[in-house]
């Protein structure tokens, strides 16, 4: 099912910066995130509806400064083409909500089993440990 809320309802529940990146497509700066060097076991969730996202055991330190995944959970994460700022990436949303959380690179040569980095803004997550 998916979540549907006007801006004045996303803005009541989330914070001025979290209503920027996630309903704005911002992006927070790198290295200031809270999760850009989290390596806990568990599950990283959508921080608008709380959709679970990401498994900590597709997490990996890429050195970009925002939180980096290789894959996410079967579902949870949309994408769409997105060519603002001169350049023609793939943006990632929460799939239940349609938030943004970042964008996704191929073919960079990282060691990982997909060959992608899914670039995920902080302030977009909610972390759950096991």
């Amino acid at each position: 099912m998916s979540v549907t809320k006007t801006d004045n309802e996303w803005r009541a529940i989330l914070s001025p910066e979290q209503f920027r990146v996630l309903r704005q497509r911002g992006t927070e700066a790198p290295g200031t995130g809270e999760y850009d060097k989290k390596f806990d076991a568990g599950v990283y969730h959508c921080g608008a509806c709380s959709a679970p996202l990401y498994k900590s055991t597709t997490k990996f330190n890429s050195g970009c400064g925002w939180p980096a995944f290789f894959d996410a959970i079967p579902g949870a994460v949309a994408r769409r083409e997105d060519s603002s700022h001169g350049m023609a990436r793939t943006e990632i949303v929460c799939s239940k909500c349609n938030s943004h959380l970042g964008h996704v690179f191929k073919g960079e040569g990282f060691n990982t089993p997909t060959d992608e980095r899914h670039c995920v803004n902080s302030i977009s997550l909610k972390f759950t440990g096991e």
